[in-house]
């Protein structure tokens, strides 16, 4: 079970809604992933024109849980007004917040997301922040009311993979009781399955899925990916060696003279 401020849910997979190759596979993957949080762009959706309303039907008819996002806000006051209009629609207090800071790597800009998740958790929101994986950043994040972290292991949409798997554990290790959440920079199950091992409670996918020969296909990879890396994590798994330890014992083997 994982408890996101109040609310409890079964999968530790959240999926975006973004670049499928049409709403049925869409509706289908969110499906067959068993996920029961998905992530909406309202600037992107509302970008659509009449198609807008279509889409969000479709997302509430899932039952999902809806976690707007600030994707695409470049500044505090975008971002705080982005969340303030999801509000209205979504009826939903969850917002995840993207604050970009740099047009090449999509990088989160820390100092702005902090000021705009000090404003929002003060409004009464709660806030998912897509933030890196500076320790210093997730402390400020903390302070201002967040109780949900999300760093990124990599680059939106670069499918690299967790790129500095040191920082990511030292996250994992400095905020113990803290929800922690990838997004972005995940391209393979295996990718998923690692992130899960360092012991983080879930993973935040869109273009590994939706932009997949068969997006359907691979949101059931994910999700069997993600909850083999959770059951690893506590079963206690071996650390790399230097040498050979046999696995079968040599006392009592038969010794020919």
């Amino acid at each position: 079970m994982l408890k996101l401020y109040n609310t409890e849910v079964q999968s530790r997979l959240l999926l975006g809604t973004a670049r499928y190759p049409s709403p049925a596979i869409m509706e289908e993957a969110i499906r067959q992933s068993g996920t029961e949080i998905v992530t909406v762009s309202l600037r992107r959706e509302t970008a659509r024109g009449g198609g807008g309303g279509m889409f969000f039907e479709i997302i509430r008819n899932l039952s999902v849980h809806v976690l707007p996002n600030t994707a695409g806000c470049h500044s505090v006051k975008e971002a705080v007004l982005t969340a303030q209009m999801a509000r209205d629609l979504f009826n939903t207090n969850w917002i995840k917040l993207e604050v970009i800071g740099n047009h090449d790597t999509l990088a989160p800009d820390v100092f702005q997301l902090v000021e705009a998740a000090r404003i929002l958790s003060s409004e009464g929101f709660e806030v998912f922040p897509y933030t890196t994986e500076d320790l210093i950043a997730a402390e400020r994040l903390l302070d201002v009311g967040c109780k949900v972290l999300m760093p990124w292991a990599a680059p939106i949409g670069s499918a690299r993979g967790p790129v500095n798997p040191a920082a990511l554990k030292s996250v994992r290790a400095y905020f113990p009781g803290t929800p922690l959440i990838v997004d972005a920079g995940l391209g393979r199950p295996s990718h998923a399955t690692q992130v899960m091992e360092f012991g983080f409670d879930a993973v935040l996918l869109n273009t590994a899925v939706a932009s997949a020969a068969d997006p359907v296909l691979m949101a059931n990879a994910f999700a069997s990916a993600i909850e083999a890396g959770r059951n690893a994590y506590p079963a206690g798994m071996l650390e790399p060696r230097d040498i050979a330890v046999p696995s079968t014992p040599v006392i009592g083997q038969a010794v020919f003279s």
